[in-house]
């Protein structure tokens, strides 16, 4: 993810500032990259992952974009050879791009995806992302990606090096469907969704990211809530945002509404302050938003053991858990990427997001939800916990389920008392999966409806009535008779 805070240096990627460890040094920007890199403390736990995050204080109410992302070029057998040109002139190696498959497939296995693609694959779905922007001419996700506006108020070009970094690093790995064939490069979780860049905040190697740093909060509030009512009136079913401000808006909150009630899913990564567990008010990591609004899915991150990953932000937020460590992507650069944070599980849930959405189109968010809670793996003991939510996603089962809401009477339009038939259906598996009704994002629950009573019922209510009226009669006597003087 990304990061806004006051008197840094640019540094390249996100909130966890996406620093780089290179392996073959092709290019002077990516040499610099690695000189600035050499200045930071390692994250506690692995010298790969580098950032200044935990020596940065968040100021209150000030808004922070923790996109989470930490990154290493992709050092794989063949890197240096068999060089070739893709695209607008991003270089890849053939070596390379078949070992990044290969490395891939333990995400897609965890996620239990290749089952699921035999029912969906993204198709007809368009999956916001509202990030640093995305590069479209990268040779995994060339034809998949309409750019809309920039709203970071700089002007920095499509063409820079820093521009789009981490953005499209999360398109891959939710639309990202490989070259040559298919076969090789990554393949993002719905490979034939469509991807809608939406730019609201700088990388932070961007040469203008100081001039977007100082601007005040309630424009970069803004920005993110254009973003999303760009996104939504642009018919994106899914918008996934993996970044973070420590603040709440008004002005976000009621964008996210309006995207709810057009039937969109929002999903957001949890944050990268697993470091500093214990700083919040609750004892807990700080609160992260968007992904702490209510209807919004919230992702935590874990490695290749299902083991949580030490950054990932530990509160209550989590709903769901995903790869987020060493995860290949690809870059603005063309080249392959290993990038960790709650940033890629985001993006990977999106993905998931979209499968299901591309084949019930009409399912409401909180079913869409429900689906993804009430199917996973690796749950937690007790159902729930503060680190991976209801546990890892599940695809192919939530798809199973998704399909299940799809076919039920409730799924099909009717409604009840003013309630509607996805909202009651919502509330019985969110009830199932331990997520209290009232939580909903569309307010408070309505009331159990009172059932007609048919003649018999009604002749029995008479009766017992009528003998309730009696033993009245009698008590109220025998109350009289007691308090008389004898």
């Amino acid at each position: 993810m990304l990061t806004r805070r006051r008197k840094l240096p640019a540094l390249p990627g996100g909130a966890d500032h996406a620093r780089y460890q290179a392996g073959p040094l092709r290019t002077t920007w990516e040499r610099r990259m690695v000189t600035r890199r050499r200045k930071l403390p390692a994250l506690r736990g692995s010298a790969r992952m580098l950032t200044g995050r935990r020596k940065l204080p968040v100021l209150a109410g000030f808004a922070v974009l923790a996109g989470s992302c930490l990154a290493s070029l992709v050092a794989l057998p063949g890197t240096a050879h068999a060089a070739g040109q893709h695209g607008a002139g991003s270089a890849y190696g053939a070596g390379v791009t078949d070992s990044i498959r290969d490395n891939q497939m333990w995400v897609l296995d965890m996620l239990n995806v290749p089952a699921a693609w035999s029912l969906s694959e993204g198709g007809g779905v368009t999956v916001a992302v509202i990030d640093s922007g995305v590069n479209p001419d990268v040779s995994d996700l060339a034809g998949s990606v309409t750019t809309g506006p920039n709203y970071t108020g700089v002007t920095t070009p499509e063409s820079s090096p820093d521009w789009g970094v981490h953005g499209t690093w999360m398109a891959s790995l939710i639309a990202g469907h490989g070259h040559d064939g298919d076969s090789s490069g990554i393949i993002g979780i719905a490979p034939s969704a469509h991807i809608l860049s939406v730019r609201v905040i700088p990388d932070r190697a961007d040469p203008h990211y100081g001039q977007y740093e100082h601007e005040q909060e309630t424009r970069i509030q803004q920005s993110l809530a254009d973003g999303i009512n760009y996104a939504v009136a642009h018919g994106a079913e899914v918008i996934s945002m993996s970044i973070g401000y420590s603040a709440p808006s008004g002005t976000v909150r009621n964008a996210l509404q309006q995207a709810y009630d057009h039937g969109v899913v929002v999903v957001a990564s949890a944050g990268n302050s697993g470091d500093q567990a214990g700083s919040g008010s609750d004892g807990e990591a700080p609160e992260s938003f968007p992904a702490d609004y209510p209807g919004v899915i919230s992702v935590g991150a874990v490695d290749s053991t299902g083991a949580v990953a030490a950054f990932s932000s530990d509160n209550l937020s989590v709903q769901v858990a995903a790869p987020g460590v060493s995860v290949p992507a690809q870059g603005r650069d063309g080249q392959y990427w290993w990038v960790s944070g709650t940033s890629p599980a985001c993006a990977l849930v999106a993905g998931v997001a979209a499968l299901i959405k591309s084949e019930y189109p009409s399912l409401a968010p909180e079913l869409v939800a429900s689906a993804l809670t009430s199917t996973t793996t690796e749950r937690p003991g007790g159902g729930y916990d503060s680190q991976v939510g209801f546990g890892v996603i599940n695809a192919a089962a939530a798809l199973a389920k998704a399909g299940k809401f799809a076919h039920s009477q409730f799924a099909h339009g009717q409604s009840v008392h003013g309630q509607s038939a996805d909202a009651q259906s919502s509330d019985a598996q969110l009830a199932g999966t331990g997520v209290a009704t009232a939580a909903r994002f569309h307010g408070t629950v309505a009331a159990e409806p009172v059932r007609p009573r048919g003649s018999g019922q009604l002749v029995l209510f008479v009766l017992l009535a009528l003998a309730s009226l009696v033993l009245t009669a009698a008590g109220i006597r025998l109350t009289v008779l007691a308090r008389t003087p004898q």
